[in-house]
């Protein structure tokens, strides 16, 4: 069954129109022209196209018809997540509005002192998330594959500058395992998403919306063996200027029963998603074959 790769979608040039049209004529516009791209990967994109259109079809149980405009809300959302992340990253004059559900949670395990890990997905928006963290008084770090090419990570980072949230990514070496465990010891938190996993990364079996799915392992592992405590957060786009924010209540695990524990987490965050998914289905960004065949 095909992994995912880690690559992320688009070209440098791509990124220098939008960000030019955000900088000189706003939102709006940016929002128009990529309804012309979105409809370039709805026809050209068809590996992709296949895995989302099984994703509602056989997945969310909707119609062909609505399936096939499932596919293209899909790409312009994703699409949106992306102008956001600019415009919200930078000083381009914007009128985003946001909503808070368990930011308390947040700050009760920020008061713990002891660290704290967050488990997320490929849903909505997860670099807004990062940034809506800075509310809360504590580092964050997001553990997460080197997806971008070099020219296009260059450039976003000239016109975001440097990320409230830092990165700590994933390589061979598993030199990122010592960089999670420093964070924690530093009380800082640190955020994975568990919805993705490489070819030959350890995974994890479960029922998902139906079938029978797989999810990495190391982020259940980590989450029920670091004695931290944890919390699910997601950052869904409500309409088009209006994100809304959720973490979960904190949950603590021992480490003497991760046998049981694993397990546990693996079942209470794929509910998480699925609940989610069926109230945003169209704000999951998975390109690839999530459901074993």
């Amino acid at each position: 069954m095909p992994s995912w790769q880690g690559k992320s979608r688009g070209n440098r040039l791509g990124y220098r129109i939008f960000v030019w049209i955000l900088e000189k004529l706003g939102v709006w516009p940016a929002y128009f022209l990529l309804r012309f791209v979105a409809f370039y990967y709805f026809l050209f994109s068809r590996h992709s196209s296949a895995c989302i259109y099984d994703y509602f079809r056989r997945h969310l149980g909707y119609g062909k018809l609505a399936s096939l405009l499932g596919i293209y809300r899909n790409y312009y959302q994703f699409g949106q997540t992306l102008i956001d992340k600019v415009v919200i990253m930078t000083d381009i004059p914007n009128r985003f509005s946001f909503d808070f559900d368990g930011e308390e949670n947040l700050r009760q395990m920020a008061d713990l002192k002891r660290g704290g890990l967050l488990l997320s997905a490929h849903i909505g928006n997860w670099e807004i998330a990062g940034h809506l963290l800075k509310r809360i008084n504590t580092r964050i770090h997001i553990v997460m594959y080197d997806g971008e090419e070099k020219d296009i990570k260059e450039y976003l980072e000239s016109v975001t500058g440097e990320r409230n949230a830092r990165v700590i990514v994933v390589k061979d070496d598993l030199s990122h395992i010592y960089l999670i465990n420093q964070a924690l010891l530093n009380n800082e938190f640190v955020c994975l998403h568990a919805d993705r996993y490489m070819e030959n990364n350890k995974i994890l079996e479960t029922e998902f919306l139906g079938s029978n799915a797989r999810f990495p392992a190391g982020p259940f592992i980590l989450a029920a063996t670091c004695r931290v405590p944890v919390s699910f957060v997601f950052a869904m786009k409500e309409s088009s200027l209006r994100y809304h924010f959720f973490a979960t209540g904190i949950k603590e695990y021992d480490p003497a029963g991760k046998n049981e524990n694993i397990p546990r987490i693996l079942r209470e965050f794929k509910g998480a998603m699925e609940e989610k998914l069926k109230k945003y289905p169209e704000q999951w960004y998975n390109y690839y074959n999530f459901w074993q065949s």
